[in-house]
């Protein structure tokens, strides 16, 4: 879906601009001096207009969360969100989900967050996919020992995908289920996940934990 262009959208990052952080590549390995006291440092990949971004911050506050977002008016909306329930502890950051090793050191991530990502669904989009192999890998070189990563879904070809991927680059699945909110909603909501609930569709979500993992040696003699 399209997101229409905001009015004033200059101006309206102007009066948001403490919350974004124009400089990641500099600050790599040094993100917790944002917020020296951080028990942990999380990643949103794709924040949207950041409902998630903002609730999720402000339940817990001694984590210091950062949220990509690549689409200017949805990421105006999110801070201007964060702004309004005057938070400390979240800034955006406007890049490219495979720079995330040009920006964060290795083990500098404890947690990272996909909600709804572009499903990319025919098979010659697989690796756009931000459960891809290619983006697991990335995402090895950033987390911490233990480093999780959470991932809700409503598509579930890019679920099916996803829980058969993960695994294969080293990270054990847990948590695992096709209709999270079966039972009453469960935890913080993403605006999306808030109109599928009230439509009834059924949101799917995993949790996958880092664990020690050797990637295994391409096969010369195979044929490509």
């Amino acid at each position: 879906m399209r997101m229409r262009k905001k009015k004033n959208l200059i101006p309206r990052m102007e009066r948001c601009a403490a919350y974004q952080i124009k400089d990641p590549y500099e600050r790599r390995g040094r993100w917790r001096e944002l917020m020296p006291g951080a028990r942990e440092v999380r990643v949103e990949l794709g924040c949207g207009k950041g409902r998630f971004t903002a609730e999720t911050a402000k339940a817990e506050p001694d984590v210091l969360f950062l949220a990509i977002e690549k689409v200017p008016d949805a990421m105006v909306v999110a801070m201007e969100r964060a702004a309004r329930e005057e938070l400390h502890n979240v800034f955006f950051v406007d890049a490219d989900v495979d720079q995330l090793p040009e920006f964060f050191a290795p083990g500098e991530v404890s947690r990272i967050y996909i909600n709804f990502c572009d499903p990319w669904p025919k098979s010659n989009q697989a690796k756009r996919r931000l459960t891809h192999g290619n983006f697991l890998r990335r995402y090895r070189k950033v987390l911490a020992e233990n480093g999780q990563i959470w991932f809700k879904s409503d598509n579930v070809k890019l679920f099916a995908f996803s829980v058969e991927e993960i695994p294969q680059f080293g990270f054990a699945l847990s948590e695992v289920t096709d209709d999270l909110h079966a039972d009453g909603p469960k935890g913080v909501m993403t605006d999306y996940e808030a109109k599928f609930y009230e439509q009834g569709v059924p949101i799917h979500r995993l949790v996958a934990t880092m664990r020690p993992w050797t990637e295994p040696e391409k096969d010369e003699k195979k044929q490509p």
